[in-house]
């Protein structure tokens, strides 16, 4: 057991929470960053070293994961209603390993290109985990719950931008029938993934909202 370990078992049960779930979304805001630089590169060589590094990021977060719930099991008392603290970190890690995943997809499939779609979706997410990341600092204070309700109607906003874009893109992805069926399928899978991964920050704001609600 390292010293981190050791100090964090100690603190008491409202830091040791705040401190993983921020470490949690710091995480996540680390992986939405560097999926938009994924994004944007502009050849597979840099997607592939970039993808690797994502991979590591991805990890942690696992790691972090194991932490909270290795906290909730450990702990008589916690901040919050324990489903929510356990479904604030599995919805962290779903939006991780959708991008993670979306990432692999384009190296497996040897997607070079950057097309505008792609990159607004990447944009689209930045946007989704830094919300996630200042929201979730806020949580820990009650008077910052009107704050928290307007941050998740941003999170909504957002997430409505990225299905409208998913519905233009599929659609613009089959109205060519000359298209290459293997190259379309492919780039399906993408978007799906990232379409996916919108959802998910979504319902992280759902059981955000439980957390206020139930705390007011």
């Amino acid at each position: 057991m390292n010293a981190d370990t050791v100090i964090r078992w100690f603190l008491p049960k409202e830091e040791r929470f705040h401190e993983l779930l921020g470490r949690d979304t710091q995480n996540l805001l680390r992986a939405g960053r560097l999926f938009a630089e994924i994004a944007h590169a502009q050849n597979l060589e840099e997607r592939r070293v970039k993808s690797v590094h994502l991979k590591a990021v991805e990890h942690e977060g696992d790691q972090i994961t194991r932490l909270i719930f290795e906290a909730l099991n450990s702990s008589f008392i916690t901040p919050f209603d324990r489903e929510d603290i356990r479904s604030l970190a599995m919805d962290l890690d779903d939006v991780l390993d959708h991008l993670e995943g979306v990432a692999q997809s384009l190296v497996l499939f040897e997607l070079d290109d950057s097309p505008a779609a792609l990159r607004q979706f990447s944009d689209i997410l930045v946007q989704m985990t830094t919300e996630v990341h200042r929201l979730t600092g806020l949580v820990w204070d009650m008077a910052n719950a009107r704050a928290i309700q307007d941050g998740i109607v941003h999170i909504s906003e957002l997430e409505n931008q990225g299905d409208a874009l998913y519905a233009t893109v599929i659609a613009d992805l089959f109205k060519g029938t000359s298209s290459n069926a293997t190259e379309l399928l492919k780039w399906k899978e993408v978007y799906d993934g990232l379409e996916d991964a919108c959802d998910a920050a979504k319902d992280y704001t759902h059981a955000l909202g439980n957390v206020v609600l139930k705390s007011s």
